[in-house]
């Protein structure tokens, strides 16, 4: 049971791993949320913690990427992707460092950073 625990902690840490490389490969957080929706149910439920905040991650990131687009040409798209970046990057960091101290996530459902 501890080497299941252990292989879905590092199926987490993975799936961080593929939403901050997303910033320069865009397809990996596409990956990265299908890894996270398919080991959800399986975790423990304190990883399953992590699952849900980076779902919640990929999906809110699509959201803000989406309205930094479309208000490209309004002068506001700019500072909406640049928040995305530092939002995405903030949120994976803080979502490690829980799973690294083997914690689970303390506000998975937040739209900020936790």
């Amino acid at each position: 049971m501890a080497d299941n625990a252990q292989n879905s902690q590092s199926t987490a840490k993975v799936v961080y791993l593929l939403m901050l490389v997303n910033i320069i490969v865009q397809f990996l957080g596409v990956i990265g949320v299908i890894i996270a929706y398919v080991h959800k149910s399986d975790a423990p439920a304190w990883l399953q913690t992590h699952y849900q905040f980076q779902i919640r991650t990929f999906w809110i990131g699509l959201l803000l990427i989406v309205g930094g687009i479309f208000l490209w040409s309004a002068g506001v798209g700019a500072i909406i992707l640049l928040f995305w970046l530092v939002w995405l990057i903030v949120r994976c960091v803080k979502g490690m460092k829980y799973l690294d101290q083997n914690q689970p996530h303390p506000n998975p459902t937040t739209w900020l950073f936790s």
